[in-house]
């Protein structure tokens, strides 16, 4: 659910704060009166000061005891957010941690990290609840909002990628977006779908119709336009190309590269990005029933162009080359993305721990892995082999949706050269966040961060 927990800033700790924390390391001796010297404590409790790492010191107060929080940490920005959710982790149901801000290091990234650390998604009455109220003490204001700005628009896309299909339809997810999005950022929502033959195929079996969510920020004085494209299948039971069953069971995560254009769209405005962004979310429920689209049919995709739907389980390439091709035609942007929980083959090639880069420029594609090495949200590289698009051939429409004669196996990489068909040239990089979009937990909100990164530091 949002996250609860307020970040407020401070010159200086106070003394007598129940939980306070204090940076330590190798190099790095805390700057805190301690009831037995730092290094004999340290060495007590066989402490080395690594990232995440906390020791809990209780200290004499006039009122009782107070507890100091050695906390572990670095200059690199994974550090500082594992040591602030290894903080925020401490404190559960307190009400109040102050820390003394870490003398290196981005602090934006330990606040995010500490707010992200007190998320949960519960239908209900929690288990655990967060830490109220956290004060950074020493800390420069603009990073702390900055942090606060990550640590939201991330929590947003959890919550959206978390809801239950019961809940999350089409028309529920473009509420949201008009919800979230706030001041500066129009939001148009196209339920009509005229031309949009992709959407409309693979919403047309669902009793929630489809939808196109179009987010526009449009700071005065831009001269460049980004479009972001995110897949918004609210659930994919696979169409009449049933999935098994545990392969269904988190398919309600299947709009996690919308969730993410969303969150990325609601935060701009905070970020002072003074590029314009459009973000397009196709939004279906992937459904079976009477109406429902068969293996065999052929589609016109926005633009003209025909598919043969060989999987109906290949659905979200069909509405992300709507929005692709819609935005190729009508919005004239400088730089397309997409991103998706495309394909298991990303998962299989990856785990994880990664998302599927594929890219046909190269220094956007360079601009992507440098925000990915900054924020943590790590993408590897994927090739556009040309000499596998043929497997993409149909002899009754202009293009398959899955490889039709024997094929590669490369079930990402053909994925990825069916969408190129619908960029018109432009420069254009695809995320196919299947494997690190969600863990046992539920959403986590992959992409923001990275994409907040690169918007800002790419203007």
């Amino acid at each position: 659910m949002p996250i609860e927990t307020t970040v407020t800033t401070v010159a200086h700790a106070d003394g007598d704060a129940e939980f306070l924390a204090v940076p330590f390391g190798p190099d790095l001796a805390p700057d805190v009166e301690l009831p037995v010297s730092a290094p004999a404590l340290l060495a007590h409790y066989e402490a080395k000061g690594e990232p995440g790492e906390v020791v809990e010191i209780p200290v004499a107060a006039a009122d009782g005891v107070r507890r100091v929080l050695l906390y572990g940490t670095g200059p690199a920005a994974a550090d500082l957010r594992k040591a602030g959710a290894a903080l925020a982790g401490r404190v559960q149901g307190r009400d109040r941690l102050t820390i003394v801000a870490p003398p290196e290091g981005d602090v934006a990234e330990l606040v995010a990290g500490a707010l992200l650390g007190t998320y949960t998604f519960k239908l209900g009455e929690p288990k655990t609840t967060p830490v109220h109220e956290i004060v950074l003490s020493g800390a420069d204001a603009d990073a702390v909002a900055r942090g606060e700005a990550v640590a939201k628009a991330t929590s947003d896309a959890r919550d959206l990628t978390n809801t239950p299909s019961s809940i999350k339809s089409p028309a529920w997810l473009a509420e949201q977006a008009i919800a979230l999005a706030g001041e500066g950022v129009e939001v148009t929502v196209d339920t009509e779908l005229v031309g949009f033959g992709g959407i409309r195929a693979v919403g047309q079996g669902s009793v929630n119709p489809p939808c196109l969510i179009t987010m526009t920020y449009a700071p005065e004085g831009a001269t460049r336009h980004v479009v972001l494209v995110g897949k918004g299948i609210t659930f994919d039971t696979g169409g009449l190309s049933l999935k098994p069953s545990a392969s269904m069971k988190d398919m309600k995560t299947d709009m996690a590269g919308g969730a993410a254009v969303i969150a990325v769209l609601s935060a701009l405005q905070a970020f002072d990005v003074p590029v314009k962004v459009t973000g397009l979310i196709a939004c279906a429920e992937n459904a079976f029933g009477g109406n429902a689209q068969r293996p065999s049919d052929v589609i016109t995709q926005y633009g003209g162009r025909t598919v043969e739907v060989l999987n109906t389980d290949a659905e979200g390439r069909l509405v992300m080359a709507d929005a692709l091709a819609y935005a190729d035609r009508n919005l004239d942007p400088d730089v397309l993305i997409d991103i998706a929980t495309l394909t298991g083959a990303a998962k299989v090639a990856l785990g994880t721990g990664f998302g599927a880069l594929y890219a046909t420029d190269d220094a956007l594609a360079g601009g992507l892995l440098a925000a990915a090495g900054r924020t943590g949200e790590r993408l590897w590289r994927m090739p556009l082999l040309t000499d596998y698009r043929a497997g993409l051939d149909s002899d009754v429409a202009d293009i398959a949706n899955i490889e039709t004669k024997g094929g590669t196996g490369a079930g990402s990489v053909t994925a990825a050269l069916f969408l190129r068909e619908f960029t018109g040239d432009r420069p254009w990089a695809h995320l196919d966040i299947a494997g690190p979009a969600r863990n046992e937990k539920g959403g986590t909100g992959f992409g923001v961060r990275l994409l907040l990164d690169w918007l800002s530091s790419s203007a």
